[in-house]
């Protein structure tokens, strides 16, 4: 397929005129008069330069790739039609719809882009983080950064010891049954050739406690809603874990909180306050970098 570029530059262009600041969870500030989001700010939502994305509403610059579409697609916010329709405009096949899906519904982006200053996550069924808020981060760490089959928590439980340390140990049982049979629940609805096929055969291969956990064929042992950790700046933690399900693309939603008053809530107060510390000096030392460098 060929691109169209003058059709994928006016429809970048409608779509970043058709959306607000407050609907990607940015400030509207004073003295806006664009109509719509400015490019720097697209850009920055979808992880670019300015100047690249500029080109492309001016018709000019690379062929953008499956990679960069896919980004412009979340960034702007798209739904699943909107998003093959960009594709298509940019001359490639859209991505496949359903479970495997890792486009994030624009409905689910706009209560996630409100949780600023709350610790949550989108994740895929099979336990890939798509997005984390800062608090999110400085709960459990950057968990977008993995590739490969460590992008799964629940492979990483079992292959990287590194993966149990933030739980407490008295946890850990169940959570490995819980990661066993979520797993074979998951093969059973989606099949042979499935990503929960391809992640079941890894840890048979690697991890002798699954494949202990396989034999007994558990199924529903279910995530705890109070989750305690062992926080390496804030010692432990105890918090609630409230779960919002996309049915469409089988994302989830998980946020962690703390009744106020107690100790588990200031101590997560006093977390938000280290990460976003943490975040200004990492900050610090990529200054002049472009989005799309980082």
């Amino acid at each position: 397929m060929a691109i169209d570029r003058a059709g994928l530059a006016e429809f970048l262009r409608e779509r970043r005129s058709a959306l607000q600041p407050e609907d990607v969870g940015l400030p509207r500030g004073q003295r806006r008069r664009t109509a719509g989001l400015r490019r720097e700010e697209v850009a920055g939502l979808c992880h670019m330069s300015t100047d690249y994305y500029t080109r492309l509403e001016r018709e000019r610059g690379p062929h953008p790739s499956v990679q960069m579409i896919a980004s412009i697609a979340q960034g702007l916010h798209l739904d699943l039609d909107e998003r093959d329709h960009l594709h298509r405009l940019a001359g490639h096949q859209p991505p496949p719809r359903g479970a495997s899906s890792e486009h994030i519904s624009p409905g689910l982006l706009r209560i996630f882009d409100r949780l600023g200053d709350t610790a949550a996550e989108i994740v895929t069924e099979v336990g890939e983080t798509l997005r984390q808020t800062p608090l999110g981060i400085a709960l459990v760490g950057d968990a977008t950064r993995y590739t490969g089959p460590a992008r799964s928590r629940g492979y990483r439980w079992f292959t990287d010891p590194a993966a149990r340390a933030l739980y407490v140990a008295e946890d850990h049982a169940h959570m490995s049954r819980m990661y066993a049979a979520g797993l074979r629940a998951l093969l059973a609805m989606r099949g042979p050739g499935s990503r929960a096929a391809y992640l079941a055969d890894l840890l048979l291969a690697e991890s002798e406690e699954f494949r202990t956990l396989w034999e007994t064929h558990e199924v529903g042992i279910h995530l705890n809603e109070v989750k305690r950790y062992h926080h390496p700046e804030v010692g432990r933690l105890e918090l609630n874990c409230q779960t919002l399900i996309d049915p469409h693309q089988a994302h989830r939603l998980m946020v962690y909180t703390a009744a106020p008053g107690t100790d588990n809530y200031d101590k997560l107060e006093m977390l938000a306050v280290i990460g976003a510390q943490s975040l200004c000096t990492t900050r610090s030392g990529t200054v002049g970098a472009e989005p799309g460098d980082r």
